[in-house]
């Protein structure tokens, strides 16, 4: 069932990119020295009721979700997403400015963080996100806009 689930967020992320991205491609990723983070923005309607009603989020067609992991590069590969302390804003033009709330999700040795933001039609929100990987001294910011759309 964590599988299942796990892949109905994946899939919903990187649908929700197609649609969400403007007209050039963004970077859905930074690396900071060996670890890199991963990030997505999706409307929470990709999610099915089931993944929803498991995790306790909402889903409506003015809210997106933040999906957030932070991987270590080894010798023999990457690891999976490992557990760290995750915290941020979304900020509109008008600087106004929200805390998101991640909430952890762990399938298996994969950690990575949810949070719901509740936006309005053709809103550009700039994202910072904060991340410190367990057992880190290493503290990350990432930044990155979207525009986000209503889902029809």
């Amino acid at each position: 069932m964590k599988k299942v689930i796990a892949l109905c967020l994946w899939l919903a992320s990187a649908a929700a990119l197609a649609q969400i991205q403007q007209v050039k491609p963004v970077d859905s990723q930074q690396t900071f020295g060996e670890y890199t983070v991963h990030y997505s923005v999706f409307n929470s309607t990709f999610i099915t009721p089931e993944v929803a009603r498991l995790y306790q989020l909402t889903r409506a067609k003015d809210r997106v979700l933040v999906n957030v992991s932070v991987t270590k590069a080894l010798e023999n590969g990457s690891t999976l997403g490992l557990p760290a302390r995750v915290s941020g804003t979304a900020t509109n033009l008008l600087q106004q400015q929200r805390p998101l709330e991640f909430i952890t999700l762990s399938e298996g040795e994969a950690t990575y963080y949810l949070a719901s933001l509740r936006h309005t039609s053709e809103e550009v929100i700039n994202f910072a996100i904060t991340l410190q990987p367990e057992g880190s001294d290493q503290s990350m910011v990432v930044r990155f806009s979207r525009t986000l759309y209503l889902e029809p």
